[in-house]
């Protein structure tokens, strides 16, 4: 069974709830999987998008994607130019 892809906008969300679930009394595990996450997911979430709002996270996401393009493109560009030097020394 494939994976649930969460919004960044849910992940915020279901943090806050299990804050409040387990101010509540409720253990993390158990406010964990009454949210249909595992222990080790929300954990992971904490860790990157705890202390943030939704506006930011959602802005962190933004970039990260815009990172991993640019990247690609300087990958590409640099396929392209070695491409380029080969042909010109002759190598094809």
């Amino acid at each position: 069974m494939p994976a649930k892809k969460h919004t960044v906008e849910e992940i915020v969300a279901k943090l806050a709830e299990i804050e409040r679930l387990t101010e509540d009394g409720m253990s993390i595990g158990l406010a964990a999987k009454t949210l249909g996450i595992t222990e080790q997911t929300y954990y992971r979430w904490k860790a990157r998008y705890g202390s943030m709002q939704g506006e930011e996270a959602e802005r962190l996401h933004e970039l990260e994607q815009e990172n991993a393009r640019l990247k690609r493109t300087i990958a590409e560009q640099a396929r392209d130019i070695q491409m380029l030097q080969d042909l010109n020394r002759g190598k094809f």
